[in-house]
C-alpha cells in the first residue's frame, strides 16, 4: 500500500499515527452524539396527539396551513407534499393542505407594500377558518411573522401546533400544541422538526390507512 501524501507538503508522506484521533471524525461522532439526544427528547404521545389534530381536520374537511422562515419554509413545503400527495393517496379522501410561503410575488408584496411580519398573516386572512390548524416550525419560536400568525389563529378559532427549539419563544406560550426539542442548534433542531414533520405523514401512510389503497 502506497502511504499517504501529505497535503500542501511537496514530497512530504504523512504517516498514519493509530494514538491521534481524527478530529474531523471525532466532530462526526458528537454531532450524531447530539443529534440522537435532541431527537429522543420528542414526546411520542405529544407527536400522537398532533396525529389527531389532523385526522379532526381530515375528518371535517378543514383546512391545514404549514408555515415556516428559511429552512422550515422549505420543511414547511415538504410535509405539505407528503400530506397533500403521499397521505391523502394512501386514504383516498384529500386532505386540504397549503403552504404559505411558496407565493413568492404574494410573499415579496406583502413585504413590501406592508410588512415582513405580516407575509403568513395576510394570507391567513384569506383563507383561514375557524377549525382549520395552523403548523409552524421555528427554532427560536420568536420569529414575528409566525407569531402574528399564530396570535390572529388564536384570535379566530383556529388551532396551532409548534415545532420549536429549547428557547420556547413566544410561539410556544400561544400555541394549542407544542413540542420543544432539547437543543438550540439550527441544523439539529431543524432536523428533528422535519422527522416530526414526517411521522404525521407516514402515521396516515402506513399506519391508518386504509386496506388496499394506493401508496
Amino acid at each position: 500500500m502506497r502511504p499517504a501524501q501529505s497535503c500542501g507538503r511537496p514530497g512530504g508522506v504523512a504517516q498514519w499515527d493509530p494514538t491521534t484521533s481524527d478530529p474531523m471524525q471525532t466532530w462526526l461522532s458528537n454531532y450524531i452524539d447530539a443529534q440522537k439526544r435532541a431527537l429522543e427528547s420528542v414526546p411520542l404521545d405529544a407527536v400522537s396527539a398532533m396525529v389527531e389534530t389532523l385526522r379532526e381536520a381530515w375528518n371535517n374537511d378543514k383546512h391545514i396551513f404549514a408555515i415556516g422562515n428559511g429552512g422550515n419554509s422549505a420543511s414547511a413545503s415538504h410535509f405539505t407534499t407528503d400530506l397533500g400527495k403521499g397521505a391523502s393517496d394512501a386514504l383516498g379522501k384529500r386532505f386540504r393542505i397549503m403552504t404559505l410561503g411558496d407565493n413568492v410575488a404574494w410573499l415579496t408584496a406583502i413585504g413590501n407594500d406592508y410588512s415582513y411580519d405580516d407575509v403568513f398573516l395576510r394570507p391567513l386572512q384569506n383563507f383561514g377558518k375557524a377549525g382549520d390548524v395552523v403548523i409552524a416550525g421555528s427554532v427560536s419560536g420568536n420569529s414575528p411573522n409566525l407569531v402574528r400568525a399564530f396570535e390572529w389563529a388564536r384570535e379566530n378559532g383556529l388551532k396551532t401546533i409548534a415545532l420549536v427549539g429549547a428557547k420556547r419563544g413566544k410561539m410556544a406560550e400561544l400555541a394549542d400544541q407544542t413540542i420543544v426539542i432539547n437543543d438550540t442548534h439550527y441544523g439539529r433542531v431543524e432536523d428533528v422538526q422535519m422527522t416530526i414533520l414526517h411521522m404525521l405523514c407516514y402515521a396516515f401512510m402506513e399506519e391508518t390507512a386504509e386496506p388496499g389503497a394506493a401508496r
